[in-house]
């Protein structure tokens, strides 16, 4: 049974189940079918299955014409019957993993596919989960949804774990040229999903176990937080003593060696990195280990919103006599970072919010982002609508608050044609004209 899937995987003869048809399921679904693989795409929300199947992507990342050339090769297909899961060789789970309210792992999602594939789990399937969670999930949580008395994992049907990797945005990578890391708890598994994705990306690094895998990716992630979070401290310290933090990175980055550069911003956005050391610090407590140092970054990661909004209100006050109540504010950029329509975990909306509270007008700006989204954290923004900046619509605002620096924005003009602008990213650094209007942040 085995040896028939893997020469299947090897031949790209199989059918691939990707479960998720979002900013990591779809571009998956993409590479797996560019490389020869026939590719169901499930997904809950029938819109935008419909969507899919018509040729028309939910993600900027993907194009419209991407989805049209897989439709049109017969090699991809969206759906939202579950009952098709039967069919795949193999099922690839790319769900969200959220925190819940109380900042603790919510694996609904994965509880949820779990039991709809072990529904329709048939002999000879492989399994693999890719959503980011805590050391422990594949082996803890969706094997014994998975089990029964006639199929056993490493026996009857194969498990493992493979890290997504998506960087959306990133136009020097995409899915088929950024390694994989696969981990399996037993030989046989472990051996079908290495061969599996090492038909789809550019290069497969097996490691021992799910628990190692799914270790790597949140390894990733805190590595991130960590250092966004010196940076975001660095500038606090820096600012107070008039030096630049971005003129530091600029200059410190040059060492050729033990040196690798980070840069601050007005808060963490993004599916990974805001949520996954929350993953690590949650399931640390179960073996008695304190994480003192990931929280403290966490902690610092959270509060940049609020010194943003500070900085804004000390702008106001210095440069328009004004305070934030009755102040009218421009958001430039609600995405998470920029040239992207992800507004995930976006510390953008915080911001808002935190405006608001305080009197101010908000408005905002997003060339990505024409309407917010509902979101569960923000319930309040949804339908707000980005404002055209055409004519003199600059000028209406008391400032202008950059989050997301969008390679598209003009920013000489912007600054020209603001009375005060408060910048999170530096991204009016090639501004030469109007400097005494520019706030760094």
């Amino acid at each position: 049974m085995s040896a028939e899937l893997l020469n299947r995987f090897k031949d790209r003869q199989a059918t691939i189940g990707v479960i998720g048809m979002g900013y990591v399921g779809l571009p998956l679904a993409v590479a797996a079918s560019r490389a020869g693989f026939t590719v169901l795409g499930f997904d809950i929300n029938e819109q935008r299955v419909a969507a899919l199947n018509e040729g028309v992507s939910p993600i900027r990342n993907v194009p419209n014409e991407t989805v049209a050339e897989l439709l049109a090769g017969g090699k991809f297909r969206a759906t939202a019957d579950f009952d098709e899961l039967s069919t795949p060789d193999a099922i690839l789970i790319c769900v969200p993993t959220p925190l819940s309210r109380h900042r603790e792992p919510d694996l609904t999602f994965i509880e949820q596919t779990g039991k709809a594939i072990a529904q329709r789990l048939r002999a000879g399937q492989l399994i693999v989960l890719e959503s980011t969670t805590y050391p422990g999930t594949t082996a803890e949580v969706l094997r014994p949804i998975l089990e029964s008395p006639s199929l056993k994992a490493g026996k009857d049907f194969f498990l493992a774990y493979s890290p997504e990797r998506e960087d959306p945005g990133n136009q020097d990578f995409e899915t088929s040229t950024i390694p994989r890391v696969v981990g399996a708890d037993d030989p046989v598994s472990a051996e079908l999903a290495v061969a599996l994705y090492s038909q789809i990306v550019s290069k497969v690094i097996p490691v021992t176990s799910c628990a190692t895998a799914e270790a790597v990716k949140l390894t990733e992630n805190i590595f991130r937080s960590v250092n966004i979070a010196l940076v975001n401290e660095l500038k606090t310290i820096y600012g107070g003593m008039g030096i630049s933090v971005w003129e530091v990175i600029d200059a410190a980055k040059t060492k050729p060696f033990g040196y690798m550069p980070f840069y601050p911003g007005p808060g963490l956005g993004g599916h990974c990195i805001p949520i996954d050391p929350f993953y690590l610090t949650w399931k640390a407590r179960e073996y008695g280990v304190a994480t003192r140092f990931i929280e403290l970054a966490g902690e610092i990661n959270t509060t940049a919103p609020y010194l943003v909004v500070d900085k804004v209100a000390e702008a106001l006050s210095q440069r328009q006599r004004k305070s934030v109540n009755g102040a009218k504010i421009l958001l430039l950029g609600m995405a998470y970072k920029k040239n992207v329509d992800d507004i995930r975990e976006s510390p953008s909306l915080k911001i808002f919010e935190l405006i608001e509270s305080r009197g101010g007008n908000v408005s905002y700006h997003d060339p990505y982002i024409p309407v917010i989204p509902s979101t569960r954290e923000h319930p309040a923004l949804a339908g707000h609508k980005s404002v055209d900046l055409d004519g003199g619509a600059l000028a209406e605002f008391d400032a202008v608050l950059i989050c997301t620096d969008h390679d598209d924005i003009d920013y000489e003009a912007l600054v020209a044609a603001s009375k005060l602008v408060v910048d999170t990213r530096n991204a009016t650094r090639e501004v030469t004209s109007g400097r005494d209007r520019i706030m760094l942040a």
